[in-house]
């Protein structure tokens, strides 16, 4: 499995961005870590290496861009509407740079997004944002209200970086033609996320699969066996 290092300066960010990517060919797909976990954290705890036979028929490309989450809704140090601002800027980054460069080496004009717990959250949140830029959708144990980082702050760019809020008024056509997956399990700590975020899909008629299995927990184990079988979906 070929992987690269790449540093780049982003402009939107004002900051050194780090990304590894894994692959060669395929359908490009943007994997987050979870909550402050850097751009190496998927390798590390083994779920590339769980859907490295995809990678190696060319039939997937990772990108695994850093969170920055230790700047953004982390970041307690700054008041909310910092965070939520810097949000913008991180998502904005995505849209023009590491989107495109991805849809660019592999010749596919939409990624997918996939990441497990708060890397859930920027899978969805960037999906539902930018359907017209998106095909899949894959979010194992995710949570999805950003309102639990602003301390009761709101403004705009809370709503539309908080896909519960922005979504259910959303009418941007993509949205339907995605293919959206929400993994989670009974006992996991963000079932009733995943619950709510479904069923606000299916109040709009979009398709999705709530994935509720019966056992497993919010941890890599569950993930590294979800993640293999969600991309046997891309075609």
């Amino acid at each position: 499995m070929t992987e690269k290092y790449h540093r780049w300066y982003s402009q939107n960010l004002g900051l050194d961005v780090e990304m590894l990517v894994f692959g060669d060919r395929g359908y490009p797909v943007i994997l987050f870590p979870t909550s402050q976990g850097k751009y190496y954290q998927n390798k590390d705890e083994g779920l590339i290496d769980s859907v490295k036979w995809f990678v190696d028929e060319g039939l997937v490309k990772i990108y695994c861009p850093e969170s920055f989450d230790w700047l953004t809704w982390y970041d307690k140090s700054v008041h909310p509407s910092e965070r939520a601002r810097r949000y913008a800027w991180y998502d904005k980054m995505l849209l023009e740079e590491v989107a495109p460069w991805a849809m660019h080496e592999t010749g596919v004009n939409k990624v997918a997004t996939a990441g497990c717990s708060f890397g859930g959250y920027h899978a969805a949140n960037f999906a539902f944002k930018h359907p017209d830029k998106t095909g899949h959708m894959f979010s194992m144990s995710g949570a999805f209200d950003i309102t639990q980082f602003t301390d009761g702050f709101y403004n705009d760019d809370v709503f539309y970086n908080n896909p519960v809020d922005f979504l259910p008024g959303s009418s941007q056509p993509d949205l339907w033609h995605m293919n959206i997956i929400l993994g989670t399990a009974e006992h996991d700590i963000c079932r009733e996320d995943n619950n709510r975020l479904s069923y606000i899909l299916n109040q709009k008629g979009i398709r999705n699969w709530l994935d509720v299995i019966g056992i497993g927990s919010h941890d890599w184990p569950m993930w590294k066996a979800m993640f293999p079988h969600y991309l046997t979906t891309i075609k």
